[in-house]
Protein backbone atom coordinates (compact mmCIF):
# COMPACT_ATOMS: atom_id res chain seq x y z
CA UNK A 1 0.00 0.00 0.00
CA UNK A 2 1.21 3.63 -1.23
CA UNK A 3 1.06 6.70 1.55
CA UNK A 4 -0.38 10.09 0.32
CA UNK A 5 3.40 10.68 1.17
CA UNK A 6 4.72 8.18 -0.90
CA UNK A 7 2.36 8.62 -3.92
CA UNK A 8 3.34 12.39 -3.62
CA UNK A 9 6.96 11.74 -4.15
CA UNK A 10 6.42 8.80 -6.76
CA UNK A 11 4.35 11.75 -8.53
CA UNK A 12 6.85 14.62 -8.24
CA UNK A 13 9.54 12.40 -9.47
CA UNK A 14 7.75 11.63 -12.54
CA UNK A 15 7.26 14.93 -13.41
CA UNK A 16 10.76 15.89 -12.78
CA UNK A 17 11.78 12.69 -15.13
CA UNK A 18 9.34 13.60 -17.26
CA UNK A 19 10.75 17.52 -18.08
CA UNK A 20 14.38 16.14 -18.07
CA UNK A 21 13.73 13.34 -20.15
CA UNK A 22 16.22 11.64 -19.00
CA UNK A 23 17.62 9.75 -15.63
CA UNK A 24 16.53 6.43 -14.32
CA UNK A 25 13.25 6.71 -12.07
CA UNK A 26 15.46 5.94 -9.10
CA UNK A 27 17.05 9.26 -9.59
CA UNK A 28 14.37 11.11 -10.44
CA UNK A 29 13.04 10.09 -6.75
CA UNK A 30 16.35 10.71 -4.92
CA UNK A 31 16.00 14.70 -6.60
CA UNK A 32 12.58 14.78 -5.40
CA UNK A 33 13.67 13.98 -2.20
CA UNK A 34 16.02 16.72 -2.19
CA UNK A 35 13.91 19.24 -2.98
CA UNK A 36 13.83 22.24 -1.73
CA UNK A 37 17.50 23.23 -1.04
CA UNK A 38 18.96 19.54 -0.55
CA UNK A 39 22.56 18.23 -2.09
CA UNK A 40 22.66 14.71 -4.03
CA UNK A 41 26.44 13.99 -4.74
CA UNK A 42 26.69 11.31 -7.04
CA UNK A 43 28.80 9.42 -9.70
CA UNK A 44 26.28 10.19 -12.14
CA UNK A 45 26.19 14.18 -12.32
CA UNK A 46 25.15 14.29 -16.39
CA UNK A 47 21.79 12.68 -15.51
CA UNK A 48 21.24 14.34 -12.06
CA UNK A 49 21.69 17.74 -13.45
CA UNK A 50 19.71 17.13 -16.16
CA UNK A 51 17.10 16.34 -13.46
CA UNK A 52 17.48 18.79 -10.65
CA UNK A 53 17.38 21.80 -13.42
CA UNK A 54 13.61 20.93 -13.47
CA UNK A 55 13.37 20.72 -9.11
CA UNK A 56 13.57 23.29 -6.57
CA UNK A 57 16.62 24.33 -5.84
CA UNK A 58 18.40 21.05 -5.84
CA UNK A 59 21.99 20.81 -6.04
CA UNK A 60 24.51 18.19 -7.41
CA UNK A 61 27.99 17.36 -6.85
CA UNK A 62 30.17 14.50 -7.88
CA UNK A 63 31.97 12.16 -6.05
CA UNK A 64 35.21 10.41 -7.21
Amino acid sequence: MVDGHHEKLARRASVIRGRAGRGSAVDAVVVAMAEPGGAVPTFDVKDLTALASHAEDVSIFGVQ
